[in-house]
């Protein structure tokens, strides 16, 4: 896991119909004012620009954020916009399977920290799980990379 990349892991925080389920926080340092990750990371159109586990292209239809996701055509939706860092986003996928990722960005100093909450899927292996670890931790340190470059 790249240095930058800082994972807690928390075991049987939550349930999913009934079963436990695994979170881990995943979160990486970047030196730029929180209030610009912020604005920058809430527009959807900067997806394509470091989440590639999620979107390689995005688009607007019919008033919603449409990605072209591994997984598919997927809708994406953030919560409104808020003075609290909250970027929290829906991904519902092709089948209507909707995952909520709980994402933060937090002032840390001049800088910030964005903090992503990922959630065990259900009927997911733990190896399936570390595979899913390992790209959104390669997601973070694209944003850091592209936030920090300018």
């Amino acid at each position: 896991m790249p240095d930058a990349i800082v994972e807690f892991q928390s075991v049987g925080c939550g349930t999913m119909r009934g079963m436990r389920t695994e979170s881990r926080h995943l979160s990486v340092s970047i030196d730029r004012p929180a209030a610009e990750v912020y604005a920058w990371v809430r527009d959807p159109a900067h997806l394509p620009l470091w989440a590639a586990g999620l979107a390689s292209g995005i688009r607007r239809e019919r008033g919603e954020w449409v990605a072209d996701s591994p997984m598919g055509r997927v809708l994406v939706r953030f919560v409104p916009v808020n003075e609290y860092g909250v970027l929290d986003h829906d991904v519902v996928l092709p089948d209507g399977t909707t995952t909520t990722n709980p994402v933060r960005v937090l002032a840390d100093g001049a800088g910030s920290e964005v903090v992503f909450t990922l959630r065990q899927a259900a009927g997911a292996t733990a190896e399936e799980f570390d595979d899913d670890t390992a790209a959104v931790a390669a997601d973070l340190e694209t944003l850091k990379r592209v936030l920090e470059a300018g």
